[in-house]
């Protein structure tokens, strides 16, 4: 049954993109050597939001250079590259924060809208940014039925379950989660359990540096914790295997005891 070394990049990030590409080489190579077969970088790597400037001035369509530099990532590296891109939207100053996922061709196979914005502890994400419209797509990539969500969407437990009903067996993260009393708490709770009640691996990539948390983490689908970082900078691998998914599915099916009957998703 298929393995697979995952990647998590936790790096900081600033309002450059071509910077920015820089270091996500650094961390694709570093990846590539590594033997890993997916990376995922963080939410928000493409450019840091600056005060009181429209991320409008950065964003692109989803062809455009930074993606397409990233798709070059994963043809020169051989390697499924997943992360954020502000998306140009028609008519407004304001983006899309979408989460892609290349294969190692470099041709774009998922891309997911962030659904739920920010608004909350002093953040607006909705000055900034568009929500998305429709659910996260379930792709196969590296032998694995992965899904993606953005960041705040792990307090959404409907997104997830959504993405098991779709077969999900790998859901990706990327994350700018903000540091502050007990969030780092929070985040890694949040990233388990959606690992545990839809009985597959979860992981996420965050950003590091202030203000942002770091706490890249990744679980099984017990729950166990593959790999959990501290708040610097670095790259983290974690091994995962589709026969934990079946033994763990075989012993808690949890899944199947679902009262859809009763307990419909919109």
């Amino acid at each position: 049954m298929p393995e697979l070394t995952l990647a998590l990049a936790q790096m900081s990030a600033g309002p450059d993109p071509a910077e920015n590409l820089l270091k996500a080489r650094e961390y694709a190579g570093r990846a590539a050597k590594a033997g890993a077969r997916l990376l995922l970088f963080p939410e928000m790597f493409m450019a840091l939001p600056q005060a009181g400037e429209p991320l409008g001035k950065v964003a692109e369509p989803l062809d455009g250079p930074f993606a397409s530099a990233l798709a070059g990532l994963g043809r020169e590296f051989q390697i499924y590259i997943a992360g954020c891109v502000w998306e140009k939207a028609p008519g407004s100053q304001k983006v899309f924060n979408v989460a892609c996922l290349f294969d190692p061709e470099g041709r774009i196979i998922a891309h997911y809208r962030k659904l739920h914005l920010f608004d909350a502890l002093s953040v607006r994400e909705s000055d900034l940014m568009l929500p998305g419209a429709t659910p996260p797509p379930v792709v196969r990539a590296a032998g694995f039925n992965v899904g993606l969500a953005i960041c705040y969407d792990l307090r959404f437990p409907e997104v997830f379950r959504f993405m098991a009903e779709k077969g999900v067996e790998l859901i990706l993260v990327p994350a700018a989660w903000y540091a502050g009393p007990l969030k780092e708490e929070q985040w890694l709770t949040l990233l388990r359990a959606r690992a545990m009640e839809n009985v597959c691996y979860a992981a996420g990539a965050v950003l590091a540096g202030p203000p942002f948390s770091g706490r890249s983490a990744a679980y099984d689908p017990y729950g166990v914790v593959l790999v959990d970082s501290g708040e610097g900078e670095g790259l983290l691998l974690a091994r995962l295997d589709s026969a934990r998914i079946a033994q763990v599915r075989s012993k808690l099916p949890a899944l199947s005891h679902r009262r859809s009957d009763i307990f419909k998703l919109a």
